[in-house]
């Protein structure tokens, strides 16, 4: 699919043994890039009943294999907030126009720079019913003004992330206080940045922890069920 002249390549899961129409998540990777993690989760979510679309923010679909280049694609994206929208917009008309999506129930889940981009694009005023961020950067330099964030919010986080201290996350709660926003912040004690990926071992940074990715899914999955239903 498209946005402006850039081409980027996604990835589409869902049940084909089911005709009926299904929500739909938008899964937005992490600043490794569209990669088979982001893949696995969208199949994850297919195995739950949704539609799911892994995205590519990047760009031709590519991925980073070195922490040098994956800071340059995501801070390309992160300091172009425009073009991050309209990557995002272009992932969800497809997936709107999917034949198996109920495009009225549309949620979307991110991780590390996925997390923070979701965070962004409901501070934007994403007209989703749901965003979920798992141990996303918290910081942004254009904070939600009161009334625009629709989508109701979701931070999945370590307690001991070392990439969005304490400080970013009582930023994040007075900045979502302010602007009147439906957010819930869940922070697990002694959890590290990346807590989601089981290859994930760098400390004192990021490392894999199986209690908070079990206990932090539940809750994603709960809460996005909740808000395409409109229960929240």
């Amino acid at each position: 699919y498209k946005s402006g002249d850039t081409t980027l390549k996604g990835y589409l899961a869902y049940d084909d043994a089911n005709a009926d129409k299904r929500p739909g998540v938008l899964v937005v990777h992490e600043w490794w890039g569209h990669n088979e993690y982001a893949r696995t989760r969208a199949r994850k979510l297919a195995e739950l009943g949704y539609i799911a679309l892994a995205v590519d923010m990047y760009g031709d679909g590519k991925t980073a294999k070195h922490p040098d280049d994956a800071g340059k694609f995501s801070q390309e994206v992160m300091k172009n907030l425009p073009t991050g929208e309209a990557r995002f917009r272009a992932a969800e008309e497809l997936l709107k126009q999917q034949p198996q999506t109920d495009g009225s129930k549309i949620g979307a889940i991110g991780y590390c720079f996925g997390g923070s981009n979701v965070i962004d694009l409901a501070r934007a005023g994403a007209n989703v019913a749901a965003v979920v961020s798992m141990h996303g950067n918290l910081t942004t330099g254009m904070p939600a003004k009161a009334g625009e964030v629709k989508a109701a919010v979701l931070v999945v986080h370590g307690a001991d992330d070392p990439i969005a201290p304490k400080s970013d996350r009582d930023a994040l709660e007075a900045e979502m206080r302010a602007a009147g926003a439906n957010w819930t912040i869940l922070a697990f004690g002694g959890v590290l940045h990346n807590f989601t990926d089981p290859t994930s071992n760098r400390p004192p940074n990021s490392k894999f922890s199986a209690h908070a990715n079990r206990y932090g899914y539940a809750l994603a999955h709960a809460f996005i069920a909740d808000a395409l239903a409109g229960k929240l």
